[in-house]
């Protein structure tokens, strides 16, 4: 890593925190870093990466226009037995896989746009739009086409710590099933639980979350200690997803986390984020990387599945289908 990055570069309790834009002088050492960190956390903290604060802005107040409508209007859009893939997740469906208790949220997805005919039509479901919001459609396309620009800087920083070529993942996410989930945390009462979003690992490849800043996002570490992740405004927050670990063999982690409810006098306030979870296409395999398997490091994933067979699996064990 070079001397002018190590300048760019601040921890969180070890989280790496890093600006992309330090990342295109010296990307060799920007992927280090990364990479590091995701190999012993699983997370990394990112600035300077490329999302205009006027469209983070425009979308935040689409989405919380829409959440702010009657619960009768915002049910017109839930579309059940979908498993959640567009429109409106109401509050208190989602539940973390094993747990007993369902999360204490509702959220709208919106997915790819895709020409007639497409080939991935059928694994990709059409966006539906909500009529009350008028700005809501242009809003958040715009913002999904800004997360879909810094998920490809981030994924080629990825590949350059893997040895891999720049563009590996470049075709694996082409068209790929990414979805932007806009998150209301409703206020809650003092006497409720603690946990808003209970221990969980994300399904896809990476995460891009915006919005993180009110405090209630931890990890958990290798040692089994939670960790809170803070950041500051505008920055992101990117995690590794299943797709990933898998691909990898374990090298890069999927790390257990999870949003815990503030202190008893915050908890009349509301909670936004914004995630973007970044998929491969819906027909690529994920067979694990032969690089990433050694004597000391053997193939945990064996068989191979495509990114759409392993998404409607990991969806199932989450109750949303």
């Amino acid at each position: 890593m070079t001397t002018d990055l190590l300048d760019q570069t601040a921890t969180t309790d070890g989280i790496a925190s890093l600006s992309v834009a330090q990342g295109d002088i010296d990307p060799e050492g920007f992927a280090e870093a990364l990479g590091r960190s995701f190999e012993v956390y699983g997370f990394a903290v990112v600035r300077d990466h490329g999302i205009d604060p006027t469209v983070i802005a425009r979308a935040e107040a689409a989405a919380k226009a829409f959440f702010a409508l009657p619960e009768a209007v915002k049910r017109q859009y839930h579309q059940p037995g979908t498993g959640g893939a567009r429109g409106l997740t109401p509050f208190g469906i989602e539940t973390a896989k094993d747990a007993s208790a369902v999360d204490l949220k509702e959220f709208w997805h919106v997915g790819r746009e895709l020409p007639a005919g497409h080939p991935f039509a059928a694994e990709m479901a059409p966006n539906v739009w909500p009529d009350e919001v008028a700005d809501f459609r242009d809003a958040m396309l715009d913002l999904y086409a800004a997360f879909d620009a810094a998920g490809a800087r981030l994924l080629s920083a990825i590949a350059r710590y893997l040895k891999l070529d720049p563009d590996f993942f470049v075709d694996t996410v082409r068209d790929g099933n990414s979805v932007l989930r806009l998150l209301h945390y409703p206020p809650i009462g003092a006497e409720s639980p603690s946990i808003r979003a209970g221990a969980h690992e994300d399904i896809n490849t990476i995460t891009l979350l915006l919005g993180a800043e009110e405090a209630g996002l931890q990890l958990q570490k290798k040692d089994g200690a939670w960790m809170a992740v803070a950041i500051g405004p505008g920055e992101l927050v990117v995690n590794v997803g299943d797709m990933l670990q898998r691909l990898t063999n374990g090298v890069l982690r999927s790390t257990t986390h999870r949003v815990m409810n503030p202190p008893p006098e915050r908890r009349g306030v509301a909670r936004y984020s914004m995630p973007f979870f970044l998929h491969f296409r819906p027909d690529y395999r994920i067979e694990t990387l032969p690089q990433t398997i050694s004597a000391e490091r053997p193939n945990q994933f064996p068989d191979s599945i495509t990114a759409h067979a392993y998404l409607m699996q990991r969806l199932r064990e989450i109750k949303l289908i």
